[in-house]
């Protein structure tokens, strides 16, 4: 195995934390539903800050860890990073500026295929299946909210082509809403069937448990809360974990408790994670002066994670993923 890909063939990290997490939304919802936003929303800004936007305040540490060849000098890796990476980000703002319709498609897009392939198991063992998997988890994401919560997913969207002086949609996702769930179950139930094809039960079932798991909480809270639990509680949390991974990967090193974990991140994402914030605090700061509504401040954050997640899901995909796609895996 090269060390490319020894780095990111290592074990997944402890979901428990997050299927915790979900099913404690999950009771909220289904306890109080009325007060739902209220009490999870507290929660969901604290998360959104700890593990939202710092799980990507550390990808400057993905290339050294994943491809250590590329980082022979440490100014001139830092150079092309940033340059790389403020180049994505603006070519994303200038699609917003320029297309803004193509800019929601691309982001949307974009964010299925990460939260699908950044979720996706690392036991499977062909290329086909995690990329199978990447595409059906992402879709199902987005797919359940259309099927179950139609106008509130479609206003979300609408609110992001509003804030950009983009055109409205249609008033009913139509077919969309009807078909696509379908197709994504019936994709996964062959998917888990390849699982046991080949003796990969467990697999399968721990899958099938994780997409009754979502299902659940993507139809008990509207399309924004349970956006906003998985991002943070699931994604966010998984990614952080995986990048501890990929920064202390030594076999010696002690296994530690959720909260260490979290502090070893943010120690390490504090700068840009600092930078970002600063950032977040000015735009937000001015929308509130202009007393900006609940779903304007929503937009607005939909808006600045779409100027990143090109940037950021590249390099997941890119960099720790690799395992995933480059190599084959063969049968035990």
């Amino acid at each position: 195995m090269t060390p490319s890909t020894s780095a990111t063939a290592t074990s997944g990290p402890d979901r428990r934390y997050s299927y915790a997490a979900v099913l404690g939304a999950v009771a909220v919802g289904l306890l109080a539903p009325g007060a739902a936003a209220w009490l999870l929303a507290p929660v969901l800004l604290g998360g959104m800050v700890v593990l939202g936007v710092a799980h990507g305040a550390c990808d400057q540490f993905v290339v050294p860890a994943t491809h250590p060849g590329l980082v022979r000098s440490r100014s001139r890796y830092w150079a092309g990073f940033l340059a790389g990476y403020l180049g994505l980000a603006a070519a994303v703002g200038l699609l917003w500026w320029w297309q803004p319709a193509a800019a929601v498609a691309l982001f949307f897009g974009l964010t299925a295929w990460h939260w699908g392939s950044g979720d996706a198991p690392t036991q499977a063992h062909h290329r086909s299946q995690w990329l199978a998997h990447s595409l059906l988890r992402g879709t199902l994401l987005f797919a359940v909210p259309l099927w179950h919560w139609p106008t509130e997913t479609l206003d979300i969207v609408r609110g992001l082509l509003a804030l950009v002086g983009a055109a409205n949609l249609p008033a009913t996702p139509g077919i969309l809403s009807v078909g696509l769930l379908p197709v994504v179950l019936a994709g996964l139930v062959l998917l888990w069937l390849s699982y046991y094809w080949q003796q990969q039960g467990q697999l399968a079932r721990t899958d099938a448990l994780e997409t009754g798991l979502l299902i659940v909480l993507l139809v008990v809270l509207p399309p924004v809360l349970a956006a906003g639990v998985y991002f943070v509680f699931w994604h966010s949390l998984q990614h952080v974990l995986r990048m501890n991974q990929l920064m202390d990967h030594s076999p010696t090193a002690p296994k530690r408790s959720l909260w260490a974990e979290l502090r070893f991140f943010l120690r390490r994402s504090a700068p840009l994670l600092l930078i970002s914030l600063a950032g977040l605090v000015v735009v937000f700061g001015l929308a509130w002066t202009q007393t900006a509504s609940g779903p304007v401040l929503v937009s607005l954050a939909l808006l600045a994670a779409s100027v990143v997640t090109l940037p950021h899901a590249l390099l997941v995909t890119l960099g720790m993923d690799a395992a995933q796609w480059k190599t084959r895996h063969t049968r035990h």
